[in-house]
């Protein structure tokens, strides 16, 4: 599942975590040494770190890691260690910055898993994969999010996760309402719900990158992916007109009830966003298309209350509205071994990629990133997002994961401020564009 892996990273320099990793690992850049000690299910220890602590996810890694282990023959046994999502990151830094880091572990793409590779923390394993038949099975763009220089660093497998509106169809359908295609039209939906004590949004922002999805997709729908990308290329600013309007959307909504009373302290973690789905007393949640794996597991029969729709197009926009956000892999697993133990901990992740576990993914509602995935699809619900997936002619990386740490901390914080009535949209952007300004100076010494 995806969600912030940036602010982890400001908990110590660049600079203090290599000198962690050659002190601690014996000066191997944070690799792992080879030396093990046994499994509780026979073989030498490979340590697993996730953050598959709920079904379906922790299902699917249990499923793939039985398979390694029942069937290695490498001397090698895999031990699963989960940690919830926002714990993990935490976790994960504390675990790099003393040398202590598990010898494989699943992350995100994009800017602090390049951190990780730079830090030592991360091997590449071109020659595996290439020997492998990851190449031919995976999608082009899960393998464009999982390289970095040029080089192959991590096994995507978990999901096609794109953002997107998922509704109560049986509350649509009572008060009249249909899948909007303008933001106009998404107002009004809003205003009929909140008409009726119904809190249009379900949102727990006390993690931050939930409410980030608000913002991405507004600024995408604005300016498109343009301006973004000048941004983070030093050639545009953070304080460009579709970011300020994205933010000014945001308190508009906030100031007119459409997200729950205390907001920024409600915890995605603990569920207490879908819960308002389920206490159906929020009529939509926008969040990452894992979600379908999350209401299908949760209560098949709720499940079939849920429909889905794409952030819909802003009128006046020259934007185009089928760019979607999100990620081609959802969860990365690096490795932090060399040697035996590096070709037996990639073929342990190479099992998150058969056959079976695919099959058992899909069931439960998952679109794992392999070519053809549609066609193995039947239903609706993921068929529909896996269209949306297959004919956006951009997947726009979360920011969050794409940004520098610092920059996106700046980001989440400047915005949970927003969406708290603590800080305008041109002060949070200010902000974000001070961070881009120190990592660009500071890169370019």
């Amino acid at each position: 599942m995806r969600r912030n892996a940036a602010k982890q990273m400001m908990a110590f320099s660049m600079a203090a975590l290599m000198t962690a990793s050659l002190a601690a690992c014996g000066g191997d850049g944070g690799a792992g040494d080879g030396n093990s000690k046994t499994a509780d299910n026979g073989g030498e220890e490979i340590l697993y770190w996730n953050i598959g602590t709920e079904s379906p996810d922790k299902d699917v890694i249990a499923k793939a890691v039985d398979a390694f282990n029942s069937g290695t023959k490498t001397g090698y046994a895999t031990t699963i260690v989960p940690t919830q999502n926002d714990t993990y990151k935490e976790k994960l830094v504390v675990a790099m910055s003393s040398g202590e880091c598990p010898d494989m572990y699943s992350s995100w793409s994009g800017g602090p898993m390049f951190e990780y590779i730079d830090s030592g923390f991360a091997q590449p394993i071109d020659d595996l994969f290439n020997a492998s038949d990851m190449k031919e099975k995976l999608m082009d763009a899960a393998v464009a999010q999982a390289t970095y220089n040029g080089h192959m660093y991590a096994v995507p497998y978990q999901n096609v996760s794109i953002s997107g509106v998922f509704y109560n169809k049986e509350m649509f359908e009572k008060y009249g309402l249909k899948e909007p295609e303008t933001l106009s039209e998404l107002e009004s939906i809003c205003a009929t719900l909140k008409e009726n004590n119904i809190t249009p949004f379900a949102l727990a922002n006390g993690s931050k990158w939930t409410g980030s999805m608000y913002f991405m997709n507004l600024a995408a729908r604005y300016g498109g992916l343009e301006p973004f990308q000048n941004a983070v290329a030093g050639e545009g600013k953070f304080t460009d007109e579709c970011f300020i309007k994205a933010g000014e959307k945001i308190q508009e909504w906030v100031n007119a009830g459409y997200f729950p009373e205390g907001v920024n302290s409600l915890s995605e973690d603990d569920g207490q966003a879908k819960q308002l789905m389920y206490q159906e007393t929020a009529g939509m949640l926008l969040c990452g298309s894992w979600y379908t794996g999350t209401f299908s597991t949760d209560s098949e029969e709720f499940y079939q209350k849920i429909g889905w729709f794409p952030f819909p197009a802003i009128e006046g926009s020259d934007a185009d509205p089928t760019i979607q956000i999100g990620t081609v892999g959802d969860q990365f697993i690096s490795f932090n071994c060399t040697g035996d133990k590096l070709a037996a901990a990639f073929a342990c992740a190479e099992a998150h990629l058969s056959d079976d576990v695919i099959d058992f993914e899909i069931k439960n509602g998952k679109i794992p990133p392999i070519k053809g995935v549609e066609e193995k699809l039947t239903d609706p619900l993921t068929k529909e997002i896996a269209k949306a997936a297959t004919n956006a002619p951009a997947i726009q990386l979360w920011y969050d994961q794409y940004l520098p740490p610092a920059v996106a901390t700046a980001h989440l914080d400047g915005l949970q401020e927003v969406f708290g009535l603590t800080k305008t949209p041109q002060q949070a952007q200010e902000s974000m564009q001070s961070a881009m300004d120190e990592y660009l100076s500071t890169k370019s010494e």
